[in-house]
C-alpha cells in the first residue's frame, strides 16, 4: 500500500493513542548514520533512537545475526531451556565483568527489576525490617513512565495524574553529594539508583568524580549504587560504560537500547552472586525475556562495538563535536552552551521551558537534512549512532550551524 505522509499521520492520529508529539516527518528506511522518508529524501539521525541505534541502522552483522536466529527458534519462554541462553549469559557477564545476568526487554523493565533485585537483597542479606526498604532517586532522572519509574519522577508531565504512587522512594537532588550522604543516615536505605549523566533532563553531566564519591558513600552504608545505564552505557559517552569515567563498577548495572542496536527489545541487569542469587524462581521472570532471538542479536550487538571501535570513535568525535558546538555559542545570541560527554550531547537554547523555540529549530534541521528532537522546551539532545565517521560529523556540524544562524 502506497501512502504519502500526510496519510500515514493522519492514520497515527485517528487509531493510535496521542501519548507522543513527534516530529512531522515519516520514516521507511534507515542505514548506518541515515533515515529516508517515504519521498527518498536522507536525513542525518542525530537522535539513534533515544541512543538504541549505536551501531547505526540495520547493521548487517547485527541483522544477519537476527534472520538466522529467527530461522531456527525464536522463542521458548523461560518454561524450558534454550541453546542460547547460557552462550549470552556468559559472554555478557564476562564483557561487563559481572557474576549474572536477568535478562529482560525494555529498558524500565530493567530499571523495575533492579528495584526488585534491591529490595530482596535488603531483606535477604541486609537484614532490612520487613516492608521498610527504601531506594534513593535523583531529582530529574527518567527511566520510563511505569508506575513505579513515575513514582521516582520529578516530571510533571509522566507523573500528574497518575497516583497514588509507589512508597519506599525517596528524592534527593542530582550531584549533591552532602544530600546523599544525609539521606544514608538512615539505616532503612537499602539503594541509591542514579543515571551516570542524566539524558531526558537534558544531558545533565555531573561533576568530575560523583558517581566514584557516591559509589564509596554507599559503600560505607552498605547501600547498593544502582547505575541506569540504558541511555549512557554501550559506547554513547565515550567509555563503554560512562560509569567507567570514574573507575567503579556499581553493584547492579541496568543496560538496554543499544544492547540490541535498535533491533528489537533487550534489557540486562547485572549483579555479582550475592544480590542476584536472591531472587529465587517464581518471584521475578518474563515469557520474552532471555528469549534466543534477542540473545543471539545482543551478542552480535555488542561484538560490533568491540569491532569497530565504537567507544574510542565516540570519545574522539565527541572532543570534535564539542569545540565545534562551542564555536557555534561565541557567534550566535541564540544558543547558551553546549554539554556532554562522547556522543551525548545537549545544545541549551537561550529561551524558556516552555518556549517553542527548541522544536521550531528542531523543524528547521529536519528541513536541512538532519533529525533532532527537543527535551524540556529549551534543549536540543544530539545523538548521531556511533558508527558516523568525522566527515559525516563534520557535515552535521555545518548543517547545524547554518540553521542556527539563519533562525
Amino acid at each position: 500500500m502506497i501512502q504519502t505522509s500526510s496519510q500515514a499521520i493522519a492514520l497515527e492520529n485517528k487509531y493510535g493513542a496521542l501519548n507522543y508529539h513527534p516530529l512531522p516527518v515519516v520514516l521507511g528506511r534507515g542505514e548506518g548514520v541515515f533515515l529516508y522518508d517515504e519521498s527518498g529524501k536522507q536525513y542525518f539521525d542525530f537522535l539513534s533512537a533515544y541512543s538504541a541505534v549505536n551501531q547505526g541502522h540495520c547493521h548487517p552483522k547485527i541483522i544477519s545475526a537476527l534472520t538466522d536466529q529467527a530461522a531456527k527458534l525464536t522463542l521458548t519462554s523461560r518454561a524450558f531451556h534454550n541453546d542460547v541462553l547460557g552462550q549470552y549469559e556468559k559472554y555478557i557477564t564476562e564483557y561487563f565483568g559481572y557474576d549474572r545476568i536477568l535478562p529482560m526487554n525494555t529498558g524500565v523493565e530493567g530499571g523495575e527489576t533492579a528495584v526488585k533485585l534491591c529490595r530482596k537483597w535488603a531483606y535477604e542479606v541486609k537484614k532490612a525490617p520487613k516492608n521498610h526498604a527504601k531506594i534513593l532517586f535523583a531529582e530529574g532522572n527518567f527511566w520510563g513512565r511505569t508506575l513505579a519509574a513515575i513514582s521516582s519522577s520529578t516530571d510533571p508531565s509522566s507523573k500528574n495524574g497518575f497516583g497514588p504512587y509507589m512508597p519506599g522512594f525517596e528524592l534527593i537532588p542530582y550531584n549533591d553529594l552532602e544530600a546523599l550522604e544525609k539521606a544514608l543516615e538512615d539505616p532503612d536505605v537499602a539503594g541509591f539508583m542514579v543515571e551516570p549523566i542524566q539524558g531526558e533532563a537534558g544531558v545533565v553531566v555531573p561533576d568530575d568524580g560523583y558517581m566514584k564519591r557516591a559509589f564509596e558513600l554507599c559503600r560505607a552504608k552498605n547501600v547498593l549504587l544502582i547505575a541506569d545505564e540504558v541511555q549512557t552505557g554501550i559506547g554513547r559517552t565515550g567509555k563503554l560504560l560512562a560509569c567507567g569515567y570514574d573507575g567503579i563498577q556499581p553493584d547492579i548495572l541496568i543496560l538496554g537500547k543499544a544492547l540490541s542496536g535498535g533491533v528489537l527489545p533487550v534489557s540486562a541487569v547485572l549483579a555479582r552472586d550475592e544480590i542476584m542469587l536472591t531472587i529465587k524462581p517464581g518471584e521475578h521472570g518474563s515469557t520474552y525475556g532471555g528469549n534466543p532471538l534477542a540473545c543471539a542479536v545482543a551478542m552480535s550487538a555488542l561484538e560490533v562495538v568491540e569491532e569497530e571501535n565504537l567507544v574510542e570513535n565516540a570519545y574522539k568525535l565527541g572532543m570534535i563535536f564539542r569545540e565545534r558546538m562551542q564555536e557555534l555559542v561565541q557567534k550566535s545570541d541564540l544558543v547558551n552552551s553546549i554539554r556532554g560527554k562522547g556522543l551525548l550531547n545537549a545544545l541549551l537554547i537561550n529561551d524558556t521551558e516552555d518556549s517553542e523555540t527548541a522544536w521550531k529549530i528542531c523543524l528547521k534541521l529536519m528541513g536541512n537534512g538532519l533529525l533532532a528532537k527537543p527535551t524540556h522546551g529549551n534543549i536540543i539532545r544530539f545523538a548521531p549512532p556511533l558508527v558516523i565517521d568525522e566527515h559525516q560529523l563534520l557535515e552535521c556540524c555545518d548543517i547545524i550551524e547554518k540553521t542556527i544562524l539563519e533562525y
